[in-house]
């Protein structure tokens, strides 16, 4: 089964299939005219010449067309040669016809729009300048008729008149304008589509938020009464087993993880209350750190971790969502996941942004789902509910940071932290 192209060379493949179409018109119009010219007219065309342009032309829109069913994508390049060969066939046809007395020059135009509306502002250029230049040429050099020369009609045997340097200004005008204009145009349709569509990611995103945050309001709630018999039950039994020192120290490692889970479900609800309004303490980013890898080792006491604060980052105070922490918690929890032993963990800031770098040992990223990791559901682990990543994409990108995850050699997964931050005062 082939895979469908992404929108960004979707694109070009539809653009070309229209242009295939624009030429068979173009060359329907030129046979027409040809054939006309040549039956009821004494024009002194060199059909030979124009024949064998007009063939090359036929030729090749006609392997364009066959090149639109292969597999290979269409990229902007190769579109971008396709408006150069057309460009060249009609520099061609109108020099054995004319030159820049054909009445049919201002056809130009049509490969600058169409660059214009599909392609960047480099290669409009490109196409815009080829055109002016092919036209000032052939002012000067094309074979001449007679009958489609201003002099003709108007006795005036002058090379060049008026009327012809007024044409020519006129298309240098028009292809200047067009091509500025309609390109900025595109660039802005295409920037706007580009928005609608992050908008509707990012609402997307939002209900899928939205539904998870109900669930564990609900989940949290259920859970408050089991953890709370689960302490009481604990207790008892470290006061009945606290002359065996092994089980003892078992039941205390069970109370910490209850204890955890207690202020973790309290948590939910206390700074959810706590930010409601926008409004976060600031503190500092040193001890938000430390206090991070503290909680987490509680949780996590099978981890074997090398722990790196940069002791020469500066002293930032600023404010941070208390979301931020459990999606670092996450981010530390999928490598321990991975692999609980020599994870390494890096922490450094300067006034601008904090970085985490956090490696592990683990399996590392299979290629199948590398792309469609950071969704909902979407999981490396066979015990995972692929909800971890989920969240903590969403809420860094909220703050306008970013998480990247790399596969290292021979094995593991790097992942990268990097998220602004908001000084106080």
């Amino acid at each position: 089964m082939t895979d469908k192209l992404p929108l960004t060379l979707a694109a070009p493949a539809q653009h070309l299939r229209h242009l295939v179409m624009i030429r068979w018109l173009l060359v329907i119009c030129l046979c027409a005219t040809a054939a006309l010219t040549f039956t009821f007219s004494d024009l002194d065309l060199p059909y030979p010449a124009f024949a064998t342009i007009l063939l090359i032309f036929i030729v090749i829109n006609w392997l364009t067309a066959l090149r639109l069913h292969r597999e290979v994508p269409v990229t902007d390049i190769e579109f971008f040669i396709q408006l150069l060969l057309d460009v060249l066939c009609l520099s061609a046809l109108f020099y054995f016809s004319g030159g820049a007395n054909n009445p049919f020059i201002s056809y130009f135009l049509v490969p600058i729009c169409i660059s214009a509306a599909t392609l960047s502002w480099s290669y409009t250029w490109v196409i815009t300048s080829l055109c002016v230049a092919s036209y000032t040429l052939l002012l000067f050099f094309h074979i001449a008729l007679p009958v489609l020369s201003p002099a003709h009609h108007h006795g005036n045997h002058q090379d060049i008149n008026l009327h012809i340097l007024g044409m020519w200004l006129n298309f240098f005008i028009s292809a200047a304008l067009i091509t500025y204009f309609v390109v900025k145009m595109a660039q802005d349709l295409r920037r706007q589509d580009d928005l609608l569509n992050q908008k509707r990611e990012d609402d997307l995103r939002d209900e899928q938020l939205m539904a998870v945050a109900t669930l564990a309001a609900g989940t949290a709630h259920e859970l408050g009464t089991p953890l709370s018999t689960m302490k009481v039950l604990l207790a008892e039994l470290r006061d009945e087993y606290s002359d065996e020192p092994q089980l003892y120290d078992d039941l205390k490692v069970l109370s910490d993880q209850v204890q955890q889970c207690s202020i973790t479900l309290k948590n939910l609800v206390g700074k959810a209350e706590y930010g409601k309004d926008g409004q976060f303490a600031a503190q500092s980013l040193r001890k938000f750190c430390e206090d991070i890898l503290e909680r987490w080792l509680v949780m996590r006491p099978d981890v074997s971790a090398t722990l790196d604060i940069n002791q020469d980052s500066p002293d930032v105070v600023c404010y941070l969502h208390p979301t931020i922490a459990q999606s670092i918690i996450n981010l530390l929890n999928n490598a321990a996941d991975a692999n609980p032993e020599n994870i390494i963990i890096s922490i450094s800031w300067d006034k601008a942004a904090m970085r985490w770098k956090i490696e592990d040992n683990g399996p590392g990223i299979p290629m199948e789902i590398a792309s469609q990791l950071g969704k909902p559901f979407v999981t490396t682990k066979g015990k995972g509910l692929g909800l971890g990543l989920f969240l903590t994409h969403a809420t860094i990108n909220r703050y306008g940071g970013e998480v990247y995850l790399y596969n290292r050699s021979p094995q593991g997964t790097l992942t990268e932290l990097h998220l602004p931050l908001q000084h106080s005062g």
